[in-house]
């Protein structure tokens, strides 16, 4: 169980890390796209914020101790915080590099909760948070063009 435990914290510290790095673009994204652009990362962060949610509720849920503090999520987390200045493209980019991180991150989590813990519930929950996040990517790698 542990195993799962400290893989499902990763998880939910990128998911934590993500949340802030989405309300950094959703203030400082500038260009000609910022309508879109800035409701686009306002949808993204509030995802993120069911999600980070979902997965610490699972980890109490099976007995686990999710972490809860900034300085547990920056330790943890693969995603890193954003960088001050940013055009709608990078962050676009940012975002779309941070979410198939995500995913390769919840692929291996899922893998673990499926084969190691014998627990399909949580893999369940992992495999669902992947779908959404193929189809943000999807849609942002549009935008992007």
């Amino acid at each position: 169980m542990s195993k799962l435990n400290d893989s499902l914290n990763v998880q939910l510290s990128n998911w934590s890390v993500l949340y802030i790095k989405l309300h950094h673009f959703h203030w400082y994204v500038k260009g000609p796209h910022f309508p879109v652009l800035h409701v686009k990362f306002e949808e993204l962060y509030e995802l993120a914020a069911l999600k980070l949610d979902e997965l610490a509720e699972r980890i109490l849920a099976i007995e686990g101790s999710p972490v809860s503090t900034m300085k547990e999520f920056l330790s943890l987390a693969t995603i890193k915080e954003a960088d001050k200045a940013n055009s709608e493209n990078d962050m676009l980019s940012a975002t779309i590099a941070d979410l198939q991180q995500l995913v390769k991150g919840l692929e291996e989590t899922a893998v673990i909760a499926e084969e190691k813990a014998n627990d399909a519930a949580t893999a369940d929950i992992l495999t669902g948070q992947i779908e959404e996040l193929q189809k943000q990517i999807w849609m942002l790698k549009s935008t992007l063009g």
